[in-house]
C-alpha cells in the first residue's frame, strides 16, 4: 500500500480506482445521454458519472419535491386526459421549487460530463498506473471481465443486482434501497397478486400511481448503468492487462514498422 502511495503522487490523473467499495473509472461518455437522465430523473445523470454525493442530494430532493408537489400524480392524469384534475392535485408551493433545481441539474451533468471527458483524455495519454486489487476485512474487489448481458438480466429482476454482479457497491445499495421503498410506497407487488387471481379492478385501485411512476425510471437506469458500466470495466481490465504484459514480457526492442514485426 505505501509503494501504491508513492506511485500516486507522481501522477495528476488516474483512468481508474479499485476499492473495496467498488471500481470508479472515467471515460468517454456521450454528454446528451448524461443530461437525458438527469431529465428523466434528476441524480442519474450525476450517479452515472460516478458523482455519488452531487446525484443522491438531487435524487433525495426529486423524491421528497415531486411527492409533496404530486407532479407524478398530475402527470398520470394529464396521460388520460384529465386535465382538470391535473391542475387540482398540484401544488403550486413546491411545484414552484421544483424547476430550478431541475434545470440545474440537467445543466450541471451535461457539463460535467464535458469536463470529465477533457480529464479522461489527459489520464489517457498519462497512462498513470492504478490498483487493479483491492482486499479488505470486509470485501474483496479485483478486475475482471464480466457478461454485460447478466448485468442486463440480473437489473431487470431487481434493481441493484446487476450493479452487485459488477461490484458497484455504492450504486447497488442506492438502487435496491430506493426500489424497496418506491415497490412497498407503490403497493405495486400487492397490485401484481390481485392481477393473478383476475382482479383487474381491485389491482387498479391499489396502486399508488404517485410512487409507482418513480420505478420506469429506476428500473431504466439499473439496466443502463450495469450495461454501461460492465462494458467499461471489461475495457479497463484489457487496458490494464495490455499495460502489464507490455511492461514485464515485451522485448523493450520491439517495434512495429509498416505491418512488419522488428526486434
Amino acid at each position: 500500500m505505501d509503494n501504491y502511495r508513492n506511485i500516486e503522487n507522481k501522477f495528476r490523473r488516474y483512468k481508474a480506482h479499485i476499492s473495496i467499495a467498488g471500481t470508479t473509472q472515467i471515460h468517454i461518455r456521450n454528454p446528451y445521454f448524461i443530461a437525458w437522465w438527469s431529465a428523466a430523473f434528476p441524480g442519474f445523470g450525476h450517479l452515472l458519472l460516478s458523482k455519488y454525493l452531487r446525484g443522491l442530494s438531487l435524487f433525495m430532493w426529486e423524491v421528497i419535491v415531486n411527492c409533496n408537489a404530486k407532479i407524478n400524480l398530475a402527470m398520470v392524469y394529464s396521460f388520460c386526459g384529465n386535465i382538470e384534475e391535473a391542475k387540482k392535485v398540484l401544488d403550486p408551493r413546491w411545484m414552484l421549487m421544483y424547476i430550478p433545481v431541475y434545470l440545474f441539474g440537467i445543466w450541471d451533468s451535461y457539463r460535467t460530463s464535458v469536463d470529465m471527458n477533457k480529464v479522461y483524455l489527459l489520464a489517457e495519454r498519462e497512462n498513470a498506473p492504478f490498483n487493479s486489487f483491492s482486499i479488505g476485512a470486509m470485501e474483496i474487489n479485483y478486475l475482471d471481465k464480466r457478461k454485460p448481458a447478466m448485468s442486463v438480466i440480473w437489473s431487470l429482476f431487481m434493481p441493484g443486482l446487476g450493479q452487485l454482479h459488477i461490484h458497484r457497491v455504492l450504486t447497488a445499495f442506492f438502487a435496491l434501497a430506493w426500489t424497496i421503498a418506491f415497490v412497498y410506497f407503490s403497493k405495486m407487488l400487492l397490485a401484481v397478486h390481485y392481477l393473478f387471481m383476475g382482479q383487474i379492478t381491485m389491482s387498479t385501485s391499489v396502486l399508488d400511481k404517485q410512487w409507482l411512476l418513480f420505478m420506469p425510471s429506476m428500473w431504466g437506469f439499473a439496466v443502463y448503468d450495469s450495461y454501461a458500466n460492465t462494458v467499461e470495466n471489461n475495457k479497463l481490465f484489457d487496458s490494464e492487462q495490455k499495460d502489464f504484459l507490455i511492461k514485464h514480457y515485451q522485448n523493450p526492442s520491439f517495434q512495429v514498422k509498416k505491418g512488419k514485426v522488428v526486434v
